[in-house]
């Protein structure tokens, strides 16, 4: 057996890859996704932005609870009219039960022609989960109910997987999972039911890392964004590959006044420039599968 870093993926450096053909001959491609959550009141919040007097959780935490649902009840409005203002395509990753706890909501991000992408049930670990295979099946089959189209992606709540979880995401019809954080471009990974297509995600340029738990100012996120444009710009022009440049945004995050702005700041530079495309995941999806098979060898 061939040594390997870890059992779904032999390692590559983006060096090494085939080159492909930019879609719409435009190299540097934006994915925006919202991820759009519920935080159960009864149990304990998935992550805190107040630290529980000395030091000890309570149950309900209405701090943390109230952080996220600000979130869903003033932050979603904003991003969705920053994004449908734009004609903008946009993957959400959604948590099945907030097709109930939030029904507005999710009828919302649905008539903007969202691309719904598969977020658990709840915003919980799947190894917490009793039956990983039940809980997959049922959130997908929620999603189809709630848009008539069963998902074609999946973002693990937290990035979460068990040892088991592309070869069970494969079994239930997913293409293309996020939780794998490994390349600027499309992936594939080996599972027991073929190749599952690992998106390109984002680890350090990501709301939820940048201000959630490095906690930086409101401009970080355009500072960090502008720095990956020039870096993907010097490596396009070097050796013509393009680029995945990926927004995972959240509503109790990105969604509040004081970052709004620099939102909306990002996607009309990015809009601006004469190389970029915006796609959801499906659109990415579809040309990576496409220049794959008409690539020439090299």
């Amino acid at each position: 057996m061939t040594p390997s870093s870890n059992p779904r993926v032999a390692f590559q450096m983006s060096s090494e890859r085939a080159k492909l053909e930019p879609p719409q001959g435009k190299p540097l491609i934006v994915h925006v996704l919202v991820n759009i959550e519920y935080w159960p009141f009864e149990q304990p919040m998935p992550r805190k932005i107040v630290v529980p007097p000395h030091g000890r959780s309570h149950i309900p935490d209405i701090a943390n609870f109230s952080w996220a649902e600000y979130g869903n009840r003033c932050g979603m409005p904003r991003l969705l009219q920053v994004l449908t203002d734009r004609n903008l395509p946009v993957s959400a990753p959604i948590n099945a039960s907030v097709l109930e706890i939030y029904p507005s909501l999710a009828r919302a991000v649905r008539d903007a022609g969202w691309e719904f992408v598969g977020h658990g049930i709840h915003q919980r670990s799947l190894g917490e989960e009793r039956d990983e295979r039940g809980s997959i099946e049922g959130a997908l089959a929620a999603l189809e109910k709630f848009t008539d189209e069963r998902p074609r992606g999946w973002m693990s709540p937290g990035w979460s997987e068990t040892f088991d979880t592309p070869d069970l995401l494969k079994e239930a019809g997913i293409d293309y999972v996020y939780q794998w954080v490994i390349d600027d471009l499309p992936t594939w990974l080996h599972t027991k039911h073929g190749d599952l297509m690992a998106m390109p995600y984002g680890l350090d340029l990501n709301d939820s890392v940048v201000y959630a738990i490095e906690k930086h100012s409101s401009a970080e996120m355009k500072l960090r964004v502008e720095q990956t444009i020039r870096a993907f710009s010097r490596e396009i022009e070097r050796d013509g590959q393009p680029r995945v440049l990926t927004l995972p945004l959240h509503p109790h995050l990105s969604g509040v006044p004081h970052r709004i702005g620099f939102l909306g700041d990002m996607l009309d530079a990015l809009m601006a420039r004469r190389d970029t495309v915006f796609m959801n995941g499906a659109q990415i999806a579809a040309w990576f599968g496409k220049a794959i098979r008409g690539r020439s060898p090299n």
